[in-house]
């Protein structure tokens, strides 16, 4: 069988739970809300001042922890649905 024929018929990713689906919603929106803040930024600085910075701050912290949490999450799904189909590495 031709490499791109089983590599189709290979499941790639654990099905996805609806915590992940839920966390993977949140990350894409902490991921959105960040690319305004850093797009708006200055209108934003220009109306709540100082604390623009120290709320953009607390978002771009919270979008990395949300990352790392989800990546971590995704992964160790996907590894323990490939050991139970019998394709792990």
């Amino acid at each position: 069988m031709p490499l791109w024929l089983d590599l189709l018929r290979t499941p790639m990713a654990a099905p996805e739970t609806q915590a992940l689906k839920r966390l993977r919603f949140t990350w894409q929106g902490l991921c959105f809300a960040s690319a305004l803040i850093v797009g708006f930024f200055a209108p934003l600085h220009r109306a709540v001042g100082r604390t623009a910075a120290f709320g953009a701050a607390a978002l771009l912290l919270a979008t990395a922890t949300c990352t790392i949490v989800y990546l971590f999450r995704k992964q160790r799904a996907d590894g323990a649905f490939l050991e139970t189909i019998g394709r792990a590495e």
